[in-house]
């Protein structure tokens, strides 16, 4: 047997696991999809193969062996994310698990001592009892009904599972077809809202302005004025207090964070009833509508661009303000429709309900936010066009989550002042990715462009005639983008480069901007560059398409108006 007899002698005899710590040989062969060196904190053994990998989230090692024949070839060894059943074998058992090709068969096995993965107790060889697709013993006459109902029990028992697993892939599907976050499961914090929340009996709604998997957002009106009320079903409960206590965090004001205002319950409808959230409105809606709509001058996106890189860079800082202490928040859903454009044409970040709170360097003693469920309820979140090449190849950095969280949001900040900046010229506005995969990207063609051919989006040559330093603009955004995650800048960073490839006199309110389809002036030198054609302007009505009227206002209306989520 090859590949995987003797790899116990070669381990290093002086690696000692920690009482509480798990350790596991480590191996993976060249051409395997994916890893699961994140799980563990690998061992400096020097540069023999296998190494050892000590467990963060497991007390589990597995290994997986392809038998061909007489010959069997290792192709992983590590920590498994969790304890599962079969963890507490003392020794590696394989069982028969998959065909890969015709005369191969894929054995695993989990075990839970230290570098139990390192060697099987055995492995028969293929047609062997044991071995899929071999004859096993035959039952005794006696036995024939007993292990026929056996047998049905377990059919029924699988059908219903994969049923199950069926439902849930195709509610996870409709919401990625949708452009809408996978729904992540949150804690409950245990508090009854209906209690303790108010109602507002100044409060109303006017025109549903957007839905969503947890909740839908209402235009209504609080004491005259215009707000945002998203209001939560009763089932969504857990998101509806995950995102309030992020809204609630001392500190958390900016100019260019969607500003909150209360907490209460109610609904358009007596039958409606759930929590709410009472936020700033913007009226000239997301950057996804409002780029449909409107084209701007150089400088106005400049300046936009600068805002968002301002408001993601004060979420992710982690400061102390006249005595209290706001930490690093990861937004992890950055995307074209969760930024809002201001009255002056700057943008304020909103949606924070995947944010998560970092761990931090100077919080307070009694400071004990809620910690993310394990690795799956760190990397599987946000909108699957701007997640970052290591959130759709599940290689994120675990051992080092919050800066890793981080970077990601830089990957989608990169994408979005590449949309803002290409759209001061008349082109139809498009999101990430849709020239090139269309409006509803599979997650396979996601991985295949942007972390197996690592292509991003593409810059228009037009930069040559509006950008005072083009190639700075461009040597920003590929080195927000870059494929390796370290190599990314800090918000504070963008937020840096953008102000200085501004001009200082564009420090001025930003001005109106023109509706799409008048095409901004050219400086002189571009007069090469082929003038669009001139269409009358008007509004567009889109996938991003959002309206506020100053209508009248009731506690039981209609909805005006769906968004279909990007």
């Amino acid at each position: 047997m090859l590949g995987s007899l003797g790899l116990w002698a070669l381990l290093p005899t002086a690696v000692e696991a920690p009482p509480n710590r798990r350790t596991c040989v480590f191996f993976e062969a060249p051409g395997v999809r994916g890893s699961t060196k994140t799980l563990g904190e690998l061992l400096d053994t020097g540069t023999e193969l296998p190494r050892a990998i000590r467990c963060l989230y497991s007390r589990c090692c597995f290994g997986i062996w392809n038998l061909t024949q007489d010959r069997a070839q290792v192709e992983m060894q590590g920590c498994r994310d969790s304890d599962e059943p079969g963890c507490e074998s003392l020794h590696c058992d394989p069982s028969p698990r998959a065909h890969p090709s015709p005369g191969s068969t894929l054995f695993t096995c989990s075990c839970g001592t230290d570098f139990c993965n390192a060697n099987y107790s055995h492995l028969p060889p293929p047609g062997s009892p044991g071995t899929p697709g071999s004859q096993g013993p035959q039952a005794a006459p006696g036995e024939s009904i007993w292990m026929a109902l056996v047998l049905l029990g377990l059919f029924l028992l699988l059908l219903l599972l994969l049923g199950s697993i069926i439902l849930a892939l195709l509610q996870r599907k409709n919401y990625r077809v949708r452009g809408e976050p996978v729904p992540e499961p949150r804690p409950d914090s245990g508090r009854d809202w209906s209690v303790e929340l108010q109602e507002l009996p100044e409060l109303c709604f006017s025109q549903v302005i957007r839905e969503g998997g947890h909740a839908v957002v209402w235009a209504g009106q609080l004491q005259g004025k215009l707000v945002a009320i998203k209001a939560f079903p009763p089932r969504s409960v857990a998101q509806f207090q995950a995102e309030r206590a992020l809204y609630e965090i001392p500190g958390l004001q900016h100019d260019h964070i969607v500003r909150f205002i209360t907490a209460s319950r109610g609904g358009p409808g007596h039958l409606l009833s759930g929590p709410l959230l009472v936020l700033e409105l913007h009226p000239k809606g997301s950057l996804c509508h409002y780029l449909t709509q409107y084209t701007s001058d150089w400088g106005s996106s400049l300046r936009m661009a600068l805002s968002l890189a301002q408001g993601l860079a004060f979420l992710h800082e982690e400061r102390w303000q006249n005595g209290q202490y706001k930490p690093g928040i990861a937004h992890r859903d950055l995307s074209s429709q969760n930024v809002l454009i201001r009255e002056d044409g700057s943008c304020a970040i909103g949606d924070l309900g995947l944010a998560l709170v970092l761990p931090g360097l100077t919080q307070p003693p009694a400071w004990t936010p809620t910690q993310p469920q394990g690795p799956a309820a760190i990397m599987e979140a946000g909108t699957q066009r701007y997640m970052a090449p290591e959130l759709l190849d599940k290689t994120l950095d675990l051992q080092d989550w919050g800066m890793a969280l981080r970077r990601a949001d830089i990957y989608s900040l990169a994408l979005k002042l590449c949309s803002s900046l290409s759209y001061s010229s008349p082109p139809p506005f498009q999101l990430a990715y849709e020239a090139e995969l269309g409006n509803t990207p599979t997650s396979d063609e996601l991985w295949a462009l942007a972390v197996q051919e690592r292509r991003r989006p593409y810059i228009p040559s037009t930069w040559r005639c509006f950008a005072t330093d083009p190639d700075g603009l461009r040597e920003l955004l590929e080195d927000c983008w870059d494929a390796d995650p370290e190599a990314r800048l800090t918000a504070e960073c963008v937020q840096q480069r953008l102000a200085a490839l501004a001009h200082p006199q564009e420090s001025h309110p930003f001005p109106e901007s023109c509706p799409r389809g008048c095409p901004p002036l050219c400086p002189e030198d571009c007069t090469s560059i082929p003038a669009p054609t001139i269409l009358p302007c008007r509004p567009q009505r889109s996938a991003c398409h959002f309206s506020v009227q100053q209508g009248p206002c009731s506690r039981n209306p209609q909805p005006a108006c769906t968004l279909s989520s990007v």
